[in-house]
């Protein structure tokens, strides 16, 4: 009896100490990251198989207690890949430019890197030219530890301008429309960016249509 209740606390202590070192890693995590803070491979597994943490993908894995976490998706997503961040339809939504809310996340990597494929969450990753991803680039932080890249408002349109005649005309005014009703658009600071982006005619030919 003896024994068993030693071998119990044994159990108990290591399970623990699996726990506290898997949440120091944050709520989306790559099994690689929990090996390099000490986390055996079976201790992973074993957590794993008792409900601790849960498993999106292989190799990616999720804290029981942030089963909620909002945006676990665009986190998982970048969790896979970090260079890339959050674009189009995605981003779209995410901004409230848009009422579409697609059942994958649009992924932007940078042109010359490895381009990820990604099964959990569903994911389409587009190649963006590695001389221009960084503008309009932003980080979003949804907890200590976690959080993810997207494109912020004015390069999410401009984006969809790019794309056009894959993602269609629609989305793209509909996303400068209501940027334009939104409190403190820029629509100087989206001409500037499709400047840049090399779509300036169309996004300006929508802005003079919109404002008439």
């Amino acid at each position: 009896m003896g024994s068993y209740s030693l071998s119990r606390v044994s159990y108990m202590s290591s399970e623990q100490a699996t726990a506290e070192r898997l949440q120091r890693l944050g709520p989306v995590f790559r099994s690689g990251d929990a090996v390099g803070a000490g986390v055996s491979w079976r201790d992973l597994y074993q957590a794993r198989d008792a409900g601790l943490v849960l498993e999106l993908s292989r190799g990616l894995f999720q804290l029981r207690e942030a089963a909620g976490l909002d945006q676990v998706d665009f986190v998982a997503a970048c969790a896979r890949a970090p260079r890339a961040m959050v674009c189009l339809g995605s981003a779209l939504a995410y901004w409230d430019l848009s009422d579409e809310i697609t059942a994958w996340v649009d992924l932007a990597v940078p042109s010359g890197a490895h381009r990820p494929r990604i099964d959990h969450p569903p994911t389409r990753v587009h190649v963006f030219n590695a001389g221009s991803f960084g503008l309009g680039r932003i980080r979003v932080a949804v907890t200590q530890g976690a959080g993810f890249a997207i494109t912020d408002p004015e390069r999410t349109v401009v984006d969809c301008f790019r794309t056009r005649q894959r993602l269609g005309d629609a989305l793209a005014v509909g996303g400068l429309r209501r940027y334009l009703a939104r409190p403190g658009a820029k629509p100087g600071l989206v001409l500037e960016l499709a400047e840049v982006l090399r779509v300036r005619t169309p996004v300006l030919d929508a802005l003079r249509f919109l404002q008439e």
